[in-house]
């Protein structure tokens, strides 16, 4: 990697991540689900989730739209969909959800 490419990155902006309600909902709703089928197994879904969302807050364009202007990053791991949106120096999650479940329900958010 060349110097500029290497100050070029040094520099990328890291946005800030707002969380609404009904992701910070599904985020409960999974941590306690897997803390229920094995001790520390929650705490291991949030560690995955924390890195995603380092992940997006230095590359939230890197993910691909499923949805108008939704973007998605599977989570490592778990099943999961990080469903948000990327407005100017913002991130907004809209749903944290399993890939089994209606997308409809996170659509709605949008």
């Amino acid at each position: 990697m060349g110097r500029d490419q290497t100050e070029a990155q040094g520099r990328r902006m890291k946005f800030k991540v707002l969380v609404r309600p009904d992701a910070e909902a599904d985020i409960k709703e999974a941590h306690l689900w897997y803390e229920k089928q094995s001790r520390g197994l929650g705490a291991d879904f949030l560690l995955c989730l924390e890195e995603g969302f380092a992940r997006i807050q230095h590359n939230p364009e890197m993910y691909p739209m499923v949805h108008k202007n939704v973007r998605r990053l599977l989570i490592r791991r778990f099943p999961y969909g990080m469903f948000y949106i990327v407005d100017p120096g913002l991130i907004i999650v809209l749903a944290v959800f399993h890939g089994h479940r209606d997308p409809k329900g996170w659509r709605a958010r949008s």
